[in-house]
């Protein structure tokens, strides 16, 4: 299946081109529009992150990535960690500046680092297709990420083995579960 977005990825708009090649369409295509007040969608093509259309860009319902959870019902608690980790980051994007702005204040303020990341990520590879097939790993890390936070917070006795004990049976128990 082909899906397009705008161009110039970042956070939402590379964290839901890798919810949808790693769960919804591993054999799908992710092509680039460029931003313009209107949108011309190849036929037969799905558009997300594109204002009007079924699964839009990141609004008050939420972001693109918690919108394609949604329709396409993924139940994952580590994607429901990561969905509130990409709409902290992008709360910050459009906040930060603001007078009384807090990190503090986010569900989740690691979504400061991922902002980051993504903005240099951006910056790095500007041609869209390599910026989305060189983060895929950072997204599989990320989402290795919030599936160690519910381990440990499931098995908080992990801690107290202390590194490299700790991340070792962190793998295999994560491994296990794939």
């Amino acid at each position: 299946m082909k899906w397009v977005t705008r161009d110039h990825i970042h956070m939402d708009r590379v964290a839901s081109p890798w919810l949808i090649l790693r769960r919804i369409d591993p054999a799908g295509e992710i092509g680039f529009l460029p931003f313009a007040d209107t949108y011309d969608i190849p036929a037969g093509a799905i558009p997300f992150a594109i204002p009007g259309c079924e699964i839009g860009p990141h609004d008050a319902q939420g972001s693109t990535f918690r919108k394609l959870m949604r329709k396409y019902d993924l139940v994952d608690p580590a994607l429901d960690l990561m969905a509130d980790i990409i709409e902290s980051g992008v709360h910050h994007v459009f906040h930060h500046h603001e007078a009384g702005y807090s990190v503090a204040d986010l569900k989740q303020p690691v979504g400061v680092g991922l902002d980051a990341i993504a903005h240099g990520m951006l910056c790095a590879f500007p041609d869209d297709a390599e910026n989305l097939r060189l983060s895929m790993a950072m997204y599989d890390g990320l989402y290795m990420y919030c599936r160690s936070v519910l381990l440990l917070r499931d098995q908080p006795e992990i801690v107290k083995l202390g590194p490299p004990a700790m991340w070792d049976r962190q793998r295999a128990l994560l491994n296990q579960t794939s």
